[in-house]
């Protein structure tokens, strides 16, 4: 009898498990296997396997172009977000100024480039913001006597460009993360700080800061993530077929689609995204870590 009760829960679970299994478990099993082997388009059926040698290839061999895509993700993660949490601080602030009669409005405004599909605000900023004859961006220029820009076909303009467009789309959402946030810290630590003589700075530092941290960091987490892995914006704004605006700016997750879809070299684009997944493993479980801390 009380094998059966333990047999229960498993047997109840056991279509789920089977779902996981099939539509987690067994792809990334069988990507780690193909990159474990030659396969690309000259060797589909007769592919081998090699081992180690795509691994070896993407992080000892510089010109693999793996470990440059690397240093471009990790920096164009880490801008995005000490910008992106920054300013979005500074706004939620601003927006729960007392006095401030349209605050409503304003975040509502906020939300619009977060609503948008992103393939739309994409394509909109490039054809319309970017573009070198059309862009609002360089008419605003050559009416100002200045010559035009094109800050797509080289990488530090692009990267700069991609920035600004991710930033415009995710800003609103830790805006309004951190305004919710704000709203429940209690307005009387803020009158007793006052008191004491604590300044803007002084006020925000002690109180609103360490009250945020616990309350945000999981949307600070995830956005890290989405960053991590961004891909439709760079690819769409500099790399897409039909439409390559000059610049060789390459993340890791536009690397592997890139051997995958380009090269067709199935191996290394497997092992890359295999790389890819322990990275953000190991990131998972030292931000779980440090929740838990917390």
């Amino acid at each position: 009898m009380k094998k059966r009760k333990k047999l229960i829960p498993w047997l109840q679970s056991m279509p789920a498990m089977i779902l996981i299994a099939i539509i987690i478990v067994f792809p990334v099993l069988y990507t780690g296997y193909i990159s474990l082997t030659n396969m690309n388009l000259y060797h589909w059926f007769d592919f081998k396997v090699i081992g180690l040698s795509n691994y070896a290839r993407a992080l000892t061999k510089v010109d693999s172009g793996f470990l440059s895509a690397l240093l471009t993700t990790i920096l164009w993660t880490v801008f995005n977000m000490v910008i992106q949490v920054s300013a979005a601080f500074f706004i939620a602030l601003g927006l729960n100024t007392e006095g401030l009669k349209i605050g409503r409005i304003y975040k509502t405004l906020l939300m619009f480039p977060w609503a948008m599909p992103s393939y739309i605000s994409i394509l909109l900023w490039r054809v319309g913001i970017f573009n070198t004859e059309f862009g609002l961006v360089n008419k605003v220029l050559v009416s100002m006597g200045l010559e035009k820009v094109n800050f797509l076909s080289r990488n530090v303009p692009a990267f700069l460009s991609c920035m600004v467009l991710n930033l415009w789309m995710a800003l609103p959402f830790m805006i309004m993360t951190i305004d919710g946030a704000l709203q429940s810290i209690d307005k009387s630590s803020y009158e007793s700080a006052q008191m004491e003589g604590a300044g803007f700075w002084a006020k925000h530092f002690h109180i609103t800061v360490p009250a945020l941290r616990v309350v945000i960091m999981p949307a600070v987490i995830m956005t890290t993530f989405t960053t991590f892995k961004q891909f439709d914006i760079i690819y769409l704004l500099t790399m897409q077929k039909g439409a390559l605006s000059g610049a060789s700016l390459q993340t890791i997750i536009t690397y592997a689609h890139q051997n995958a879809f380009v090269s067709n070299n199935y191996g290394l684009s497997s092992a890359v995204s295999i790389i890819i997944f322990g990275i953000i493993i190991l990131f998972s479980l030292w931000t779980n870590r440090s929740i838990k801390e917390d």
